[in-house]
């Protein structure tokens, strides 16, 4: 990674999969040690229960951590990346609900989790009731949907799962009118981003053969628990991976009574800032000396973040952090998720649990996110579209029959079956000689 502000950046695509994290310390009455699972009990109706914390955290931690080092190890990836783990693994969760057989379980593999799972259906149910929640001190919210081309009838068990834990609606769309679909799916996305994700889906990316598509949006705004003095933002180099020194804007909390939840290994410093209400976070994880940020990469997983997250105690921190902001390309995670194992789902799939009436597969898995940090806390909002197309042949709705009407110039030929060894060929270009 080439361009400012990378250190950041990374972090940032955790907030999510952390504020996860922190959602269940406050929800919950007890630690959860890394690896294992606990339930918990409340004698108020009206707390949100997230439910098994195995079921979903570890598993969207670990496929955020997998699916970044595809990112990482694309080198068209030149710059900043960033993107939401969350919004991916909803959207993909939900177009595995209706997976079967090996497509399934190729799905199950990449994203960790099981189907007819009743913990982790009650957990995402109440994480989304929760991160749509209005009375909280930041602003968060998160919306599912279904875009059903218009003639195609969905099983209404699967309609009733997405509905139930997702809360996504299907809407019917026509999508022989491939700029009018994206259209009304784009206008969706923006409303639920705050305006921030604009194009998510391309019209180039629909087609005759578009059956569904399956959309998750995203959007977070809050303000740091301590903010930043805007008089105290400078420009100070930073240096980039290339070696190169550059002046860039950057906040400063120095020499401050406030304390802040702090670790670090032989290689590296984390941080956790966190925004108001002390229910959301941000974790910067800072590489030391010429530790190379690649290399933090490559060799970290779950069980590590685990690690670091336990062993942070209360500092008081001199921090100095560049203000950035990221607008995203359109991410096409097709390759990504192929490379992670999810191969089926692309080709040769079966998600006769969605619906009877059509051959369904994955076409295109597209991403986009927007992020902005400055001195008074962070904006940011992703939105993830699954576009799934019908098998032209086999399978679908069947093809009619073959016109072979040689009423044209042709060439014909007679040869040897068994060894398909060709005895005679010739033209047909006017029967009439």
């Amino acid at each position: 990674m080439k361009s400012k502000g990378l250190t950041a950046v990374l972090l940032a695509i955790l907030l999510l999969g952390a504020s996860v994290l922190y959602l269940n310390s406050d929800l919950e009455d007890e630690e959860k040690p890394s690896g294992e699972s606990k339930t918990s009990d409340t004698d108020d109706d009206s707390d949100i229960v997230l439910g098994n914390i195995s079921s979903f955290d570890d598993a969207v931690n670990s496929f955020s951590f997998d699916l970044f080092k595809k990112f990482m190890e694309d080198a068209s990836n030149t710059g900043n990346i960033f993107y939401s783990p969350y919004s991916v693994f909803t959207a993909l969760a939900m177009t595995y609900e209706g997976a079967k057989g090996e497509t399934a379980e190729e799905m199950a593999n990449v994203l960790g989790i099981e189907q007819d799972n009743e913990s982790f259906h009650n957990y995402m149910k109440n994480l989304y009731d929760y991160l749509n929640k209005d009375d909280a001190d930041y602003n968060i919210s998160t919306a599912n949907a279904l875009w059903v081309n218009q003639g195609l009838e969905l099983l209404e068990e699967y309609i009733k799962i997405i509905q139930d834990f997702y809360g996504g609606e299907s809407t019917n769309v026509d999508f022989s009118n491939a700029a009018e679909a994206a259209e009304i799916i784009n206008t969706w996305v923006e409303e639920q981003t705050n305006n921030l994700i604009k194009d998510l889906v391309p019209e180039s990316a629909l087609g005759p053969l578009t059956r569904l598509v399956l959309t998750n949006a995203i959007y977070f705004k809050g303000t740091w628990e301590i903010q930043f003095d805007e008089a105290n933002t400078t420009d100070r180099a930073f240096t980039l991976s290339s070696g190169e020194d550059v002046d860039v804007s950057t906040m400063s909390l120095i020499e401050t009574e406030n304390m802040f939840n702090y670790t670090e290994t032989d290689d590296l410093q984390i941080l956790e800032l966190p925004y108001t209400g002390n229910e959301m976070s941000m974790m910067i994880i800072l590489p030391k000396g010429n530790t190379d940020l690649s290399t933090v990469v490559e060799s970290i997983d779950k069980e590590s973040y685990y690690e670091w997250l336990d062993s942070m105690t209360k500092n008081e921190v001199n921090i100095y952090l560049p203000k950035f902001e990221i607008k995203t390309p359109l991410y096409d995670l097709n390759n990504y998720l192929i490379d992670l194992g999810m191969e089926k789902a692309f080709g040769g799939a079966d998600f006769s649990g969605i619906t009877t009436q059509a051959d369904l597969f994955i076409s295109k898995v597209l991403h986009k996110a927007f992020i902005e940090v400055n001195e008074e806390g962070t904006e940011a909002a992703a939105a993830t579209a699954v576009i799934m197309f019908e098998t032209a042949y086999p399978g679908g709705s069947e093809p009619s029959r073959i016109v072979f009407d040689c009423d044209h110039p042709f060439l014909f030929l007679i040869q040897h079956k068994e060894t398909k060894t060709i005895l005679f060929i010739g033209s047909m270009d006017d029967p009439r000689s």
